[in-house]
């Protein structure tokens, strides 16, 4: 959906109107006897053909409000108004010659339509063939590499000129030899030409016609090749300047004063329901000036050598002396059908014929082609391609270990650093023991605990007189020392390891020492692992974090090489959507500048060129922000463009272009 379909529907709109008014009008109630004629004229098969086509003529409400050009020369044939008809099919009803008039206005809007796509379509790439010659401009190196890429075409355009002008000299040579010899032909023929000295003439042509060339083209020997690549991609810059710019104008002309009814809300700010219903003769007057505007603006609007005034003026000039548009009040029933001959003439021959002059323009003072621009590094890689070829063959096998260790590479770590890690993670969160985290076996230190009672209390019952001082223990006494050891004191097995120590070498003799030395080495193998039980039990209340720790890792490596595939592969939407806000902020800066730049008329509305520059920009935007905007934004959005698009003032225009600023900030400057 684009601006000018939306001009199409709201012209189309206008028309049904205007039929709509001439229906409801209470003056034109018809009698009985009318009202039984036009039943009759409506059964007939003509009329039944024309409400068809007219239908079909109607805009849609789809995004393609304007029909291609090969179905409205289809429809304009079936309705018999391009052939000529003899004069009693002309003694026409009146309803049937307005029926005519409604086909052709919907024809012409159609056409209208087209024509406005035309342009728009030859006017937007050209920004970017000027923004290349900039970048060309921008600095020598660039230069330099321009030049090198059209070396072989200037090359091969040389060549081909001396060809040609050497063919030339020879045939001339020939023809004036023949000429001069032909009283001695007699004489002659039996002695034909060498074909070195043929040869040796061709030569001298060949080098006479270089020589002519180096002296013609002597000025621009006086220049550098780089300043010489300058000058002309400066040339070409300015060409594609000037034709954007006649374009524009005439985008302008037929956006302000094309299907200019009185009220149509283009140029006069007024809504759909302020429309003025002009009479039959007015309306019907607007669309043959209108048709006759596109027909002459496709004529004038490629001459470069005009200005834009100059070509404006041409244009209106003509329109005011064309045929078409001098008829006079009275209704004449063959107006219809040199409408539509004219409307099939600008849908087969001038549209056509403009859009390829256009091309031809933009092709020729455009940016060189994919095969110039690169036609370096292609014949480098051509070259070096059997290098290419016979390293992967020499190295086939190397290559295809290094993808094998590659891929299981990637498949371990897969499994190992992502996989595990999180099945590790839903067993802590599940209490699964096999995924808790432990430093020490869960029965240990029970054991040694239990081992280390036994060992002090047979100790004691073994040497009561050393442990406790007395000769016997009795129960009390035993249960009472192992609350002790549970507790971690020793004092029974001290007090005998203080007294061997009296007398090492007897406590050894008798085994005493090396007991209590033993059972010390117990307690200390205890202690140890109670320490070690507190640590365990540490680290299992923050085995949740660990587990989220050792998933961290792996799951950074994977979304990272997953956004680097996404980006390199050219779906990482949200970087797309970045460069098209980028792009939707650069349009908004070339509106401003239209505005800047822009010289206002009387009316303090933009002339028609700078309307032009500003639908076009508008194009673009629309285009770019239905791809940024949300759904429910975009409404308001487009309202907002409408306002910055209507000619009310320029001041008017401003307002709407801040508000777009500062109301879409959010979308435009992400």
């Amino acid at each position: 959906m684009s601006v000018l379909a939306d001009q199409v529907r709201r012209l189309d709109a206008h028309l049904d109107g205007i039929i709509y008014a001439t229906i409801t009008d209470p003056s034109a109630h018809p009698t009985s006897e009318a009202a039984a004629e036009l039943n009759t004229v409506l059964q007939t098969p003509r009329v039944k053909d024309l409400l068809r086509i007219v239908k079909s003529l109607s805009a849609t409400t789809g995004s393609h409000a304007v029909l291609p050009p090969y179905q409205l020369q289809s429809l304009l044939t079936q309705s018999s108004l391009l052939s000529d008809r003899p004069h009693e099919e002309l003694q026409i009803s009146q309803h049937e010659s307005d029926l005519e008039w409604l086909l052709v206005s919907k024809a012409a809007v159609q056409t209208y339509g087209v024509v406005l796509d035309m342009l728009l379509d030859q006017i937007v790439p050209l920004s970017d063939h000027i923004w290349y010659w900039d970048d060309v401009l921008s600095s020598p190196l660039s230069t330099t590499i321009y030049m090198v890429q059209i070396s072989p075409a200037k090359l091969w355009i040389w060549v081909s000129e001396v060809y040609e002008d050497s063919k030339a000299q020879l045939r001339r040579y020939t023809n004036g030899s023949a000429a001069s010899t032909e009283p001695e032909v007699s004489q002659t023929s039996s002695t034909p030409t060498s074909f070195g000295a043929q040869w040796r003439r061709f030569y001298a042509i060949v080098q006479s016609t270089m020589s002519e060339k180096s002296l013609a083209d002597v000025q621009r020997r006086m220049m550098s090749p780089v300043a010489l690549c300058r000058a002309e991609a400066r040339g070409k810059q300015a060409k594609l300047k000037k034709l954007r710019e006649m374009t524009a104008s005439g985008l302008g002309v037929l956006i302000d004063e094309g299907f200019a009814f009185s009220g149509t809300g283009s140029d006069d700010g007024r809504s759909e329901g302020e429309l003025a219903m002009p009479n039959s003769q007015e309306w019907k007057g607007v669309v043959e000036r209108s048709v006759a505007l596109m027909d002459m603006m496709l004529r004038e609007f490629l001459d470069l050598e005009l200005s834009t005034g100059q070509m404006e003026d041409k244009v209106f000039a003509a329109v005011a002396e064309d045929a078409l548009t001098i008829q006079s009040d009275e209704d004449d029933q063959n107006r219809p059908a040199v409408v539509a001959q004219r409307l099939h003439a600008l849908l087969s021959d001038h549209i056509h014929s403009s859009t390829k002059i256009a091309r031809k323009l933009t092709t020729k003072n455009g940016q060189p082609s994919r095969l110039v621009r690169y036609w370096l590094p292609a014949t480098a890689l051509l070259l070096s391609s059997t290098t290419i070829l016979r390293i992967f063959v020499n190295r086939r096998k190397e290559i295809l270990e290094w993808v094998q260790d590659l891929g299981s590479t990637v498949r371990d770590f897969w499994f190992n650093w992502v996989i595990e890690p999180v099945r590790k993670v839903v067993g802590t969160i599940r209490h699964d023991e096999n995924s808790e985290i432990a430093i020490m076996s869960r029965d240990s230190l029970r054991a040694d605990r239990e081992s280390l009672e036994r060992m002090v209390v047979d100790f004691a019952v073994d040497r009561p007189d050393p442990a406790t001082g007395v000769s016997s223990m009795s129960d009390s006494q035993v249960a009472e020392i192992r609350s002790k050891v549970r507790e971690g004191d020793l004092t029974t097995v001290l007090r005998a390891y203080e007294r061997d120590l009296r007398s090492p070498f007897m406590g050894t003799l008798r085994g005493d020492l090396v007991r209590t030395l033993l059972i010390q080495v117990q307690k200390t193998k205890v202690d140890v692992e109670v320490a070690m039980s507190g640590i365990d039990s540490l680290l299992k209340s923050q085995e949740l974090v660990f587990g989220f720790v050792g998933l961290t890792p792996g799951i950074f490596v994977s979304v990272g090489v997953v956004r680097y595939l996404l980006g390199a592969f050219g779906g990482r939407r949200g970087y797309a959507e970045k460069r098209k806000a980028g792009r939707c902020v650069r349009v908004l800066r070339n509106v401003d500048r239209v505005f800047s730049e822009a010289g206002a008329t009387q009316a303090s509305v933009l002339s028609y060129k700078d309307h032009g520059l500003l639908i076009a920009e508008v194009h673009v935007l629309r285009q770019l922000a239905h791809e940024v905007l949300p759904v429910d934004i975009e409404k308001a959005f487009l309202q907002d463009l409408h306002d910055l698009a209507n000619v009310r003032g320029v001041a008017y225009q401003q307002r709407a272009l801040d508000r777009i600023r500062w109301a879409y900030s959010k979308w435009l400057n992400s």
